[in-house]
Formats: structure tokens, C-alpha cells, sequence
């Protein structure tokens, strides 16, 4: 184990988590201004493409990592039956679930059971369905859009650890995404359920819906579900949907025979918009 897998266990992730939450938006100008200039330096990040191109306009450093993009800075698919990224970020790891297990990194896998909070019914649709898991890094746009159109059925916000989702700790840490807190998002398709998993990671482990504001944190200590049968919350493919506070991961869980997926490689950059599938028909 190297010593960096092994901080990953021996850090107290929630106290620095909720340290690093106020921290992110404390508004002296001094600080954020340092913290934003030393992401847009290290990562390169492009101000270009933002609503707001001036990175010491925000309020607070948390408000330029969550900033908006300008309208024609990304496109959906032209083609209705494409499949489409929901996050700037790069493939993690796609492809097929192979009789309810879902491959994370070498040597690594976890079940979707496991990942949607235990719920071997939930998880039974996704058996031998497929699975795209997109990494968003500091750089990114943190904005998570539909990859399908689908009306909300329930999210279920899973408690766990808050490891990080870097490369490093995705190839390590066995079942990171099945032990990461995270909620689970469960929309019903014209052409069956699909759910969108946004998972935690840790130095804040914060989610934000269109639907319901804030949902992490807090943090929870047991499962949380919260049904939304009948409020008729219908989201467009490539609407927006929720948005990560500092990075992580989202996981897409298909069932067998609604979209086949493009060959997608591990480490290939992707964008809000940009077909990974195609349903067939």
C-alpha cells in the first residue's frame, strides 16, 4: 500500500470535508482570489468557455468551481437517439454489467446492487445492462446534465466514506464507488429506467439537484430515500440536473437493450453533450 492509499484511510475525510466546504466559501477576496487563480494556473482551466470569463468575479471559490458555461460552449448530439455524456470529465471505466457486476479498475469490481445502496430490486433492470463511469478532475465544468430524457422517480442518498476518485485511488481502493457517500438518482426512460449516480469524493463531499438544492451535506448515517412518483419532474436529454462542490464521479447504469455504447477507452476526455451510445430502433 503506498502511503498515499494509505492516507486515504487514515484521514478524517467528513471533518475535512466540512472544513473545506466553508473554506470554499469564505468570500475575503484575498483568499478566494488565491484559491481560483491556483486552479485556473495548475489545471489550465478554460475561462473562455464560462458565463462569467473573469475568474475573480465570483463571489467565492465555490461559486467559480460550480460556474455556469456560456450557451454555445457545449451541444448536444444532433441525433435524438444518441446517448450523451452527462459530465465534462474523462471515461473512468464503460461497458457491459456482467450478471450484476460492475468493473472498476484491475482487479477491482463492485456490484450494482452494492452501488445503488443495497437494493438487489433496484439493481435487478441493470443486470447485464451497461455502465459509463465519467471522472471529473479539478479542471472541469462541475455542472452534471441528463444523458436521457426521464422523469424522476426517487434518489436514494447512500451514507459511506469519502475517498478520493482520483485515478489513484479508483485502481486501489476496492469498491471505492460502492463505499463512497453518494446519491442515486432513478429516472424512468421512455425506453425503461436508467439511473445516474453522483458520488462523493473527498474535501467536500457536496451535491447540489435542480430539483431539490442542496442534498449533501449533510451527511448521512443511514440510507435516505425520498420518492417524487407523481410531481411529473421531467428533465430533456442534456438538461441540466445537479452539480458537484469540488470534483468527482458520476456512474450511468442502463439496462440490457436500451442503448449500446460506443467504443469509449479509459482516460478519453469527454463533454456535456457528446454521444457515448446510441439507442437502437
Amino acid at each position: 500500500m503506498t502511503f498515499k492509499v494509505f492516507l486515504q484511510y487514515a484521514l478524517p475525510h467528513r471533518f475535512l470535508s466540512r472544513l473545506v466546504y466553508w473554506a470554499t466559501r469564505w468570500t475575503f477576496a484575498l483568499w478566494k482570489n488565491w484559491l481560483i487563480t491556483t486552479i485556473v494556473r495548475n489545471y489550465q482551466v478554460n475561462m473562455a468557455e464560462a458565463a462569467q470569463p473573469d475568474p475573480l468575479a465570483y463571489q467565492h471559490f465555490n461559486a467559480f468551481f460550480t460556474r455556469k458555461l456560456r450557451p454555445d460552449a457545449r451541444r448536444a448530439d444532433a441525433d435524438p437517439a444518441a446517448l450523451v455524456s452527462p459530465a465534462d470529465g474523462r471515461i473512468s471505466q464503460s461497458g457491459a454489467i456482467v450478471e450484476g457486476r460492475i468493473f472498476q479498475a484491475k482487479r477491482q469490481e463492485y456490484t450494482a446492487a452494492e452501488l445503488l445502496g443495497g437494493d438487489e430490486a433496484a439493481a435487478a433492470p441493470f443486470h447485464n445492462g451497461r455502465f459509463v463511469t465519467v471522472y471529473l478532475s479539478p479542471r472541469d465544468y462541475h455542472r452534471v446534465h441528463m444523458p436521457l430524457q426521464g422523469t424522476l422517480r426517487e434518489t436514494v442518498h447512500v451514507p459511506g466514506r469519502i475517498f478520493s476518485v482520483a485515478p489513484f485511488a479508483v485502481a486501489a481502493i476496492p469498491r471505492l464507488f460502492a463505499r463512497n457517500e453518494r446519491l442515486v438518482c432513478h429516472f424512468d426512460g421512455e425506453h425503461g429506467p436508467f439511473v445516474v449516480v453522483m458520488v462523493g469524493a473527498i474535501l467536500v463531499s457536496s451535491v447540489a439537484t435542480v430539483w431539490d438544492g442542496l442534498v449533501i451535506p449533510p451527511y448521512a448515517s443511514s440510507i435516505r430515500r425520498k420518492s417524487f412518483a407523481g410531481q411529473n419532474i421531467t428533465l430533456e436529454r442534456f438538461a441540466e440536473m445537479a452539480r458537484f462542490n469540488m470534483g468527482s464521479t458520476v456512474i450511468m447504469l442502463l439496462p440490457e437493450g436500451m442503448a449500446e455504447l460506443d467504443p469509449l477507452a479509459p482516460q478519453q476526455a469527454v463533454q456535456v453533450g457528446q454521444r457515448l451510445g446510441h439507442r437502437p430502433g
